[in-house]
């Protein structure tokens, strides 16, 4: 069983990932620390130095690399890793494949974005009135690449336990 695990930042995708490894027994793997490791830099740092261009082709690289493991394991991607270089039809080759969306409403992710704010370079310089408008253009241009998953999971007025719990009795 592979499982992805997609969804907008502070979607809980790793939190859960993780919640949901020791449930099923399967390993977790995190996308974007997956690519610290092989690139031995921070993704702020390969977006400094190398840019968006660079780390989009090695996202594209290293999910393709980790599809192709001959294991079961539960993948957290990054929040825009769905609406690049055609992974979500990377994903969606394997038929051995469950994609599942996180799902947040705009309030919500607002919510957690704000109070989340200082652990999150993408908005980490906005201010708080910012965020509201930068949240829903963002949800609004990935929302169609998030709902090719093979299956939708919303996480609004749910904790990370009650999502992992669900998601677990939901792949058994």
């Amino acid at each position: 069983m592979k499982i992805v695990l997609l969804g907008y930042m502070a979607s809980g995708k790793s939190s859960i990932g993780k919640r949901l490894s020791k449930k099923l027994s399967i390993s977790f793997l995190d996308l974007d620390d997956y690519i610290i490791d092989k690139e031995k830099m921070s993704i702020s740092d390969i977006f400094e130095t190398k840019g968006e261009i660079y780390f989009r082709l090695i996202e594209h690289k290293y999910l393709k690399e980790i599809l192709e493991k001959d294991q079961n394991f539960i993948l957290a991607l990054g929040g825009g890793t769905p609406c690049y270089a055609n992974n979500m039809e990377a994903i969606h080759k394997n038929e051995d494949v469950n994609s599942i969306y996180l799902q947040g409403s705009t309030k919500t992710m607002i919510e957690r974005l704000i109070r989340k704010k200082a652990k999150r370079p993408l908005i980490a310089s906005l201010s708080d009135d910012k965020i509201p408008e930068f949240v829903a253009k963002h949800l609004f241009e990935r929302r169609p690449f998030y709902e090719q998953a093979k299956t939708t999971i919303k996480i609004d007025d749910k904790t990370k336990k009650d999502v992992a719990e669900e998601l677990a009795q939901l792949l058994n």
